[in-house]
Formats: structure tokens, sequence, C-alpha cells
């Protein structure tokens, strides 16, 4: 630390001197309670960290890495901020990496990391290159997942009860009268994205609806994949009177081809989103969507992290997160002449 008055800490945050000591040291010897209180002290001073001078003395850089597919979707830049604001309160930095979907940028982005000494690595992608894993495995470098990945020594994972959100969904629109239901995925290479197309079906299934291949389409969980996809399913001589989508950017592009076609949401098609992104509430009309928590993939990948990092854990966990539908305006009954 530059100009640091370790005393002057302790005496603040009601510790000892070596209790400070560790926790600038990020000893795992500290409770995460402690820390976080002589931290927040350490803030409140006005103390800033000499990282490379830290590293020297503890061997621990004080860096975690973060890496996310699409920084141009509103649901990352979100989870982004509130890892952030976690590990900030734990006294770790945060470096965050854009794969944009695409498995080659990570050798890039694990390149940076490891040249930067990273003490863990959170994964929120669908997408996971073998030799990036074997890598960091090779490092004993602590990491946690997003659905891929398997459990291991260093390894946590974050399973996503995608079902669950979905056949809230469905059950929402099958009691709203629908029965041409469509679906638009995103890229079905992606875990997640085939994940949430199965459950789809299935819950179709358990709810008698048969259905219709025409129904199924492959966007690109983006706004203009979800509109050429909604394009598609307009120009079919029954058009579905329900849309549900895998991800809210699909929704607005969804919303902007029902818009061109001079129809109504929900009079003429009803629109259901995935993800629930701060924007969801505040477009017209107010869209129906699952709620995928940011703030609780964020929490539960630092606390992983922290976990394995500290030696309080040194075999990965499995955290599970709920997902669950948020009803709006963008949903309601089929039309007489869509049922």
């Amino acid at each position: 630390m530059q100009r640091i008055d370790i005393r002057k800490i302790a005496k603040r945050a009601k510790v000892s001197t070596a209790t400070v000591s560790r926790t600038i040291n990020r000893s795992p010897k500290v409770t995460a309670a402690t820390a976080e209180k002589v931290w927040r002290v350490v803030r409140s001073l006005g103390y800033r960290p000499n990282s490379y001078a830290r590293a020297l003395v503890s061997g621990r850089s004080g860096m975690l890495g973060l890496i996310i597919s699409d920084i141009a979707n509103p649901f990352f830049p979100e989870l982004v901020r509130n890892f952030e604001e976690v590990a900030l309160k734990n006294g770790y930095e945060v470096i965050v990496a854009n794969t944009g979907y695409d498995p080659n940028r990570m050798a890039h982005s694990v390149a940076r990391m490891l040249e930067r000494q990273v003490e863990g690595v959170a994964v929120i992608t669908s997408e996971m290159r073998q030799d990036f894993l074997a890598q960091m495995e090779e490092r004993r470098i602590p990491m946690v997942f997003l659905d891929t990945a398997r459990m291991g020594p260093r390894v946590s994972k974050i399973k996503v009860d995608y079902s669950q959100g979905i056949a809230e969904a469905v059950e929402h629109i099958v009691n709203l009268g629908h029965k041409r239901i469509a679906f638009i995925s995103g890229p079905l290479e992606l875990r997640s994205a085939a994940t949430r197309r199965t459950a789809f079906l299935k819950c179709l299934r358990h709810y008698g609806v048969l259905p219709d291949k025409n129904y199924i389409q492959i966007g690109n969980h983006r706004i203009d994949g979800g509109e050429a996809a909604m394009e598609r399913l307009l120009s079919l001589s029954h058009r579905p009177t329900a849309v549900l989508t895998s991800n809210d950017l699909t929704a607005m592009g969804v919303l902007r081809a029902i818009y061109k076609a001079k129809l109504r949401v929900p009079d003429d098609v009803s629109v259901v989103g995935f993800d629930d992104i701060e924007f969801s509430e505040f477009m017209q009309p107010a869209l129906t969507t699952v709620r995928l928590s940011r703030k609780d993939v964020a929490d539960k990948a630092f606390s992983a992290l922290a976990k394995l990092i500290l030696g309080n854990a040194k075999q990965g966990s499995r955290y599970d997160i709920e997902t669950h539908l948020v009803a709006r305006d963008s949903t309601g009954p089929t039309s007489p002449s869509g049922s």
C-alpha cells in the first residue's frame, strides 16, 4: 500500500495490526466479515493498493479474471457491474474480457490474464476451449464456469435452471389460450441456447401442444437475428399467436418485426423474452420475460472463487440459480381468430 498507516487502520477497524496486514495480503486466516470491515476502512481513508509491490510481498496479485460473451448485450454489463462491486468490497481488482461468442478470442483473453497473474477466473460464457481449461489447471488457478465444464479440484460450476423459467412462461401463454406458440433460440452450438430450446419443446408436450417445426426458429441472440426470425414466422400461412425467445435482445427484434408488419402486441402476437435486462420493463409494451438475476450470478461466481482462492474449499462446488417469469404487458389472451 502507498503511504499506509496500518496502526491507524487497525484502530478504526477495531482489529489488531496483524489482522490488517493479513487482510491486505489476503490471508485465509481472516474471515470474510473481518476482511470486508478492514477494506471498508482502507477505502474510507483514501488508501490505494500498489498492486505490483503487494504482489511481490505476498505472492498474490489481487486480480480476478471475468470472461463474458457479448459486451453489447445489456445482460453482461449488468453482470460485470455486480461482479466488480463485490470484488472491490473484498479488495480485488477485475480484468474483463469479451469473447463475442468466438471461442478463438478466448485464447487472447487467457494469455492476458496469465500475464497479469490472476488469482481466479469466472467464465460467464456458453463457449469454452479445452486448451483454456488445461492452461488454467496447469497453473492451478481456481475457476468457476456458467453451465459449462465439470466440477473438480479448483473448478466450481454455476448451474442455471433454465427449465424452471421456461415452464412458467409456457404455462402463462397456454393459460392465455394460445396454441400456435413459436420459439426463437440462440445459436444451437451454445449449450445454454440448446438447453432453452429443449426445455421449451418439453413444456409444450406437457401441455398437449404439438410443436410445429416451422415455429422453431434459430436466431443469433441479437436484435437483427430476432427480427429476421420473426419475419420468417410472419410469412407463414398460419402465423403463431405467441412467441418465446431465448433472450431479451431477440425479443426486441421480434417486436420490431411485428411493428413493421403493422400488427399489435399483445393483441395479434404475444411476446416473451428471457433475462429481464433493465430495459425490458421500459419497452413499449413492457416486456414479459424470464428473470435471470445478474446479481445472483455475480455473487455466486465471486463466492465460488473466494472459497477456492482462500483455501476454504479444495474441491469445486455447484451453485444453483433459479429463473422465474415476470409477467408484463407484451402478453395477453389470444384473439378469437388466433385460437
